[in-house]
């Protein structure tokens, strides 16, 4: 089997900790070790834990705390992974094969594009496109393209809901539709919710598809809501014999959950601690999105973009004559910032942005930015306010990025 190179996550595994300014950060600033061990008897107790192998399928108390958010679910719909990257991998592997198809959303995070391609052939895309309703523009499900991309060989429907990069959120109605079509073919819903609980506008939880229909799998983990990226903590929720089943593909990748990363997602997602979590997530957000659309509207003559509704992360269309990966290019070269090109979603002239991790950094790096969106436009850079202790960028060597 061949895959497809993942350029998002080779681009950013190789440059994340070499640039100045890393603005391609998706979740919200992680949280410590010592913010979820209560006092020195809890720490003391945590340094104690035998370095033994975990429950390879996570532990009976850490599922039982996954299976609460999802109505209806218990412990036996629950598969630990290493991260929601896991999660997708072992879904896909476990239900394609040559003979079937996936319908993938796009944008999107395009790892399930490439497991679509290398386990079934080929990936069938349907599309989230800039809409208004009501005086009010959002990205919104083109019906015509879900319907033209699942047909009779179609086995799985892949959502992105919150979706990643748009920060859009799907409608009752065009959730409805998902199903009414997955539903007519006998299609699995595999629906990628990690951004679920980062919700920027309230206390409304974006609803899960979990429980709308009997061949849903949902995938999340604890990567960006509840900032711990590095716990590498994901799951599956399906129907108990899939997750027996996906349970066993695992066998032949990670094994177990690390037992210490085990013991602190049991913590973190206890109900009413993972409630803190989400507050504290949609408290970055809704305090930090302002200052980056200030920056936004200063390029009013050439940024264009939709306010999310979920997520640590906006995308901005732009119109300058350069492709989106050449700017990534010029950005990380000449000025030591990492943003994510659209084309690394599968779409043109646009970037995103991450707004969830330090402010000041990410003002830094944007000033940065704008010295070369200024030469683009063939303008005198505006005088910046250089965030205290940042330097200027240091000159880089070109390395050649596919699009």
């Amino acid at each position: 089997m061949r895959i497809d190179r993942f350029q998002m996550e080779r681009t950013q595994c190789r440059y994340e900790n070499e640039v100045e300014y890393n603005l391609s950060e998706s979740g919200v600033l992680p949280i410590t070790a010592r913010e979820l061990l209560d006092g020195e008897a809890a720490q003391s107790a945590f340094l104690d834990i035998p370095l033994k192998y975990a429950e390879s399928n996570g532990s009976v108390l850490l599922r039982d705390h996954i299976a609460t958010w999802y109505p209806g679910a218990t412990r036996d719909n629950v598969l630990v992974s290493i991260g929601t990257s896991e999660a997708n991998y072992s879904t896909f592997w476990g239900l394609l094969d040559p003979g079937g198809r996936a319908a993938i959303m796009i944008p999107n995070y395009l790892q399930t594009w490439g497991l679509a391609r290398a386990y079934a052939g080929r990936a069938d895309p349907y599309r989230l496109v800039e809409m208004e309703e009501n005086g009010t523009r959002r990205w919104g499900l083109d019906v015509e393209s879900l319907h033209r991309a699942v047909t009779a060989r179609t086995r799985l429907i892949l959502v992105t809901n919150p979706n990643n990069p748009t920060g859009g959120v799907l409608t009752e109605a065009e959730m409805a539709e998902i199903i009414r079509v997955a539903r007519r073919v006998g299609a699995w819903i595999v629906s990628d919710e990690v951004y679920r609980g980062a919700e920027v506008g309230g206390a409304t939880l974006t609803p899960t598809f979990w429980g709308r229909y009997d061949k849903v799998i949902v995938t999340s983990g604890v990567s960006k809501t509840f900032g711990m990226p590095g716990l590498r903590i994901g799951w599956v929720v399906a129907p108990p014999r899939t997750a027996d089943h996906l349970w066993s593909y695992q066998d032949y990748t990670t094994l177990t959950p690390a037992t210490l990363s085990d013991r602190l997602a049991r913590l973190a997602l206890e109900p009413a601690r993972r409630e803190r979590l989400i507050a504290r997530a949609r408290g970055i957000l809704q305090r930090q999105l302002p200052q980056i659309e200030r920056w936004i509207d200063t390029h009013a003559d050439i940024f264009d973009y939709i306010r999310p509704r979920a997520g640590a992360i906006v995308l901005i269309k732009y119109r300058l004559p350069i492709t989106s990966a050449r700017l990534f290019e010029r950005l990380r070269v000449e000025q030591s910032v990492l943003i994510t090109p659209g084309a690394h979603f599968g779409v043109g002239k646009y970037i995103r942005v991450g707004y969830g991790y330090d402010m000041g950094k990410t003002l830094a790096g944007l000033a940065r930015v704008d010295t070369l969106l200024a030469e683009l436009q063939g303008k005198r850079q505006r005088p910046a306010v250089r965030a205290p202790g940042s330097a200027r960028p240091r000159a880089r060597r070109l390395l050649t990025v596919g699009a």
